[in-house]
């Protein structure tokens, strides 16, 4: 007689269903390894990491001036830190153009940012890095990482962030 495990494993769909299972758990560790080395980038004059914001929630989001839904975003991402921002939540808004460096800051102003902090990655490696671990895949891209610096979720693309259920997750995230 044979048990179930080992009848299962001797099936095409067993063996199919074992390695699928395989792959989404090493795509959940190498996505949370994205998250936890989730790249460097700047502040005015100094060097910032994720690691900074050790037990803060954190809103990371991914623009470049070019883009245009990060244009129609940021008025939202602006409007959720002057209502959430304190010491336990901030939007880190991480500009990733490469070239212009004076373009970004006159690009916020235009669009009517007045209290998100200015972060910048000209080499956008910690755009490169979520690729890699599949979490970046065109702008803008947001990462809700917890106070432990694990990944709370992803999203692809412009949101309402400022909106009841833009406000609503971020709380529920908070613990409240």
């Amino acid at each position: 007689m044979t048990s179930p495990m080992t009848d299962a494993a001797s099936h095409p769909r067993g063996r199919r269903l074992a390695l699928i299972a395989g792959a989404v758990a090493a795509g959940a560790l190498v996505g949370l390894a994205g998250v936890y080395g989730i790249g460097t980038w700047t502040r005015n004059a100094g060097e910032r990491h994720l690691a900074d914001w050790q037990g803060r929630t954190v809103l990371i989001n991914l623009w470049a001036t070019w883009c245009i839904p990060c244009r129609q975003e940021m008025p939202a991402l602006d409007a959720l830190e002057t209502t959430l921002g304190n010491e336990r939540f901030e939007v880190v808004a991480v500009n990733i153009d490469s070239r212009d460096t004076a373009k970004p800051q006159a690009w916020l102003k235009e669009v009517g940012v007045k209290t998100l902090a200015y972060y910048t990655d000209p080499s956008g490696k910690v755009f490169q890095d979520l690729k890699l671990v599949g979490r970046g895949f065109g702008l803008p891209t947001t990462v809700l990482v917890d106070p432990q610096r694990c990944e709370i979720g992803t999203a692809a693309g412009p949101a309402e962030w400022a909106s009841q259920d833009g406000i609503a997750l971020v709380r529920a995230a908070l613990g409240g």
